[in-house]
């Protein structure tokens, strides 16, 4: 069984209260959307506070190709993707020595929020001394399932390879993809939730000898479902100027419909139900999402309280944002024996599941 021996998130540099991106979305809208107003409402009504963003609010004033949004995207992509992989293999809240870029042996990049042939990660072992031997591993168009698929690729390749040390690094520039001319209810929707986050995780075999300071979950077992004919519930349009954002109003209704018996058989096969569980790792999609997930799993909404604060003052940064719900279990919840539940949904439409188990 896999371990996840360290992680760590990057806050990128801009923060923005979520009541001043609702004033900027309405100076942009003004006038070319029918009861703006009341569309509005979803910047008050989504349990935000603060996001953090790759480009100040100004960025936003004026029109960007998709080259420019996509240069920009390259460049910091690759700067978040450094920082956040030093601060996790240094982290000394798990490790009790630094870990040297050269001992990784691959590295899964998540992201899909920009285009990059080669790999931002290809990008990323020129500014650190990784082996040239390095097995690299991009993941792109898994949106906010990502993480956890990330998670659940570093659990297979350790399966195969018990002696490897993975890396997991998520980076979304979500900010980048807005669309200033776009006056679609989905592209209004993605302005009052979606924000910049990066982050990595450090998944080791089972023969890998790192001592750590406490407790970090193992991985016990992951699940893939994927829903046919479903292209249009979750993703992007690529269009001339960029990446549209695609939304369907019917997520909430999926989750309970047909994510609680997938769930539900996931746990099963592991011969639990959710009530044993101590942990729910959910990604935060948006408020609704979380209710949906309570609703169907039958959870109280104490399981939740971790994802609603990540997603008060975050937003939902796509891939990464389960791994800064999982840090903060990891940094403070955790306890031997506890049994945990990683969850997240994206385009496809897709959920990935993974199951955790703290040891020593």
């Amino acid at each position: 069984m896999s371990k996840i021996t360290s992680i760590s998130t990057y806050q990128p540099p801009y923060t923005l209260q979520q009541t001043n991106a609702e004033e900027l979305t309405k100076e942009l809208f003004h006038a070319k959307i029918p009861k703006l107003e009341r569309y509005l409402k979803v910047f008050e009504n989504g349990g935000i506070e603060t996001r953090h963003f790759c480009v100040p609010p100004e960025w936003h004033r004026t029109n960007h190709s998709f080259e420019e949004r996509n240069d920009l995207y390259i460049e910091l992509a690759t700067q978040y993707s450094v920082e956040v992989i030093q601060a996790c293999l240094q982290n000394e809240a798990f490790l009790h020595s630094p870990i040297s870029p050269k001992d990784i042996d691959a590295i899964i990049f998540v992201s899909s929020t920009g285009i990059s042939t080669p790999s931002i990660d290809a990008r990323v072992m020129n500014q650190l001394p990784f082996s040239d031997r390095l097995k690299r591993i991009p993941l792109w168009g898994l949106g906010c399932a990502g993480g956890a698929a990330g998670v659940s690729r570093a659990y297979d390749f350790c399966r195969a390879h018990p002696e490897a040390k993975v890396l997991v690094v998520c980076v979304e520039l979500c900010s980048l993809t807005f669309q200033p001319n776009d006056f679609s209810k989905s592209n209004l929707i993605g302005a009052s939730l979606f924000a910049d986050g990066a982050a990595c995780i450090l998944v080791c075999g089972d023969e890998v000898n790192i001592a750590v300071k406490k407790s970090t979950p193992t991985i016990i077992g992951t699940g893939s479902k994927w829903m046919p004919d479903s292209e249009n519930v979750m993703g992007w349009n690529i269009k001339n100027n960029g990446l549209h954002v695609v939304f369907q109003k019917s997520i909430p209704a999926i989750i309970t419909n047909w994510l609680g018996p997938f769930i539900e058989q996931f746990l099963l096969e592991h011969e639990l139900y959710s009530e044993q569980l101590n942990h729910f790792i959910a990604h935060p999609g948006g408020k609704k999402v979380l209710t949906a997930y309570e609703d169907t799993l039958y959870l109280a909404s104490q399981k939740t309280d971790i994802s609603r604060e990540i997603l008060k003052y975050h937003g939902n940064m796509s891939s990464p944002t389960v791994l800064y719900v999982l840090e903060q279990f990891m940094l403070n919840e955790g306890q031997v024996e506890d049994t945990g539940l990683l969850v997240a949904l994206g385009p496809g439409f897709c959920a990935e599941a993974v199951l955790l188990k703290w040891r020593e």
